[in-house]
């Protein structure tokens, strides 16, 4: 407020609407648009503030695959674009290995703790197609779901 002009905050706008590929529905009524169109207006919201550090708590979790796919694509573009910082929590392994530099694995709990730090380090810009067939991929994928299904068992059953 107070930092922008009305024409300059109308351009604002757009620009970021821009970025999550939203600017054809500008002027609709929340009731008008999907859940992902939301979903997309949130992160514009978010990138509006022009945050150096954008904190992401399963911002996917909700919708279906395609969408899902769709907005995750969305975000390597904008993170490719504007080069801040995007920390996202998530629960799904395939989403953290194609959006991560790195992937920061949790132990159980209220008392939880970092467990492991996993460096992906695979060619950006990123295309799930490609991947879909990166042994690489598979394995730092495979990676992830040791931790979760081996080092993270509880001591009573491991």
């Amino acid at each position: 407020a107070g930092k922008k002009t009305r024409s300059e905050m109308k351009e604002w706008i757009e620009h970021n609407l821009e970025l999550v590929h939203m600017n054809h529905a500008m002027h609709k009524r929340p009731d008008e648009i999907s859940g992902g169109m939301k979903q997309r207006v949130g992160i514009a919201r978010a990138l509006a503030m022009e945050p150096q550090v954008l904190l992401m708590d399963e911002p996917f979790g909700a919708l279906d695959a395609l969408t899902r796919a769709h907005l995750q694509d969305s975000l390597m573009e904008i993170q490719n674009t504007l080069g801040n910082t995007v920390i996202m929590i998530t629960h799904d392994v395939d989403e953290a290995v194609l959006l991560s530099d790195r992937i920061v694995m949790m132990t159980n709990g209220p008392s939880a703790t970092i467990g492991d730090i996993l460096t992906v380090d695979l060619a950006k810009p990123r295309d799930r197609m490609q991947l879909a067939n990166d042994p690489h991929y598979h394995h730092l994928r495979s990676v992830v779901l040791e931790f979760l299904y081996k080092k993270h068992l509880r001591p009573a059953a491991a």
